[in-house]
């Protein structure tokens, strides 16, 4: 394993650890991967992630998607000054480590990679989006019940403060939601798989599921999805991109519930 001077090691950890949870990462073409490794590797992490360490990264980016050819060329020396070994493949990955953050970039592989992890029963995080497809989003959580492994996914947007509080009911029964985010479109992944699920997953947080049907409206510059649930309540999601079809910030929404209505604010971390 590669590392650095001065950087703490494994061994090091261990003596101040009971146990290391090993996390290997799959995909070096995104700024999550870095994200991540900084704060599990951080010796001042909080204490629900103390013995987490990211100790190995695979490499993985996809020459037809801008952004992660962008990435793809960064990425690598940052893990290497953090102490992550590089390695080619998953399978080398996968003898070193006991759970598995998926960050590759491109979801049209992410099924493809799931699979020999799920098969070696390593719990597995897979980052937004999930896939790129429906049917791979499907088959990856079936494989995940054939060969009895954890697999999650989610955006970091279900985790942000004003989110809690209102799951925690400080609006009471929710209402109806109106939530926004970025989507700016790329070519090889359906239209809100790639920067739209931040919004939708916001949207979601707050109503639960039960969405029953979608209408959509679109522009070059902005997506509006309305969505009835079972129970009658209505929910939607605003994408926006500018003229360009580039990231136009700005997360967050607004929860409208029996006892008020709140703001549901924007990213708070990872």
């Amino acid at each position: 394993m590669f590392i650095p001077p001065g950087q703490p090691s494994v061994a090091a950890d261990e003596q101040r650890f009971s146990k290391v949870l090993r996390v290997g990462i799959i995909g070096t073409d995104t700024s999550h991967s870095t994200s991540f490794t900084k704060i599990l590797n951080n010796p001042e992490a909080p204490d629900e992630l103390k013995g987490c360490r990211v100790v190995v990264a695979a490499l993985s980016s996809s020459a037809d998607i801008a952004e992660s050819a962008r990435f793809g060329k960064t990425i690598v020396p940052q893990l290497k000054k953090m102490g992550v070994e590089i390695v080619p493949t998953i399978e080398k990955l996968l003898e070193g480590v006991d759970v598995v953050l998926l960050e590759t970039n491109d979801g049209r592989v992410r099924l493809e990679q799931a699979l020999p992890v799920l098969k070696a029963g390593k719990p597995v995080f897979v980052d937004k989006p999930i896939a790129a497809s429906l049917a791979d989003v499907i088959a990856i959580y079936e494989a995940g019940k054939r060969y009895k492994t954890p697999v999650f996914s989610s955006s970091s947007l279900r985790y942000t403060d004003g989110a809690k509080r209102i799951g925690g009911g400080s609006v009471g029964d929710v209402l109806g939601c109106e939530a926004f985010s970025p989507c700016p479109l790329e070519k090889t992944h359906p239209d809100l798989f790639w920067y739209g699920i931040h919004g939708v997953e916001t949207l979601f947080t707050i109503m639960g599921p039960g969405c029953e049907s979608v209408v959509r409206s679109a522009t070059p510059n902005t997506d509006v999805v309305v969505g009835a649930w079972k129970d009658g309540r209505i929910g939607s999601f605003r994408g926006r991109r500018k003229e360009n079809n580039t990231y136009l910030g700005g997360y967050g929404g607004t929860a409208f519930g029996s006892k008020g209505i709140a703001e549901i604010g924007s990213f708070s971390g990872y």
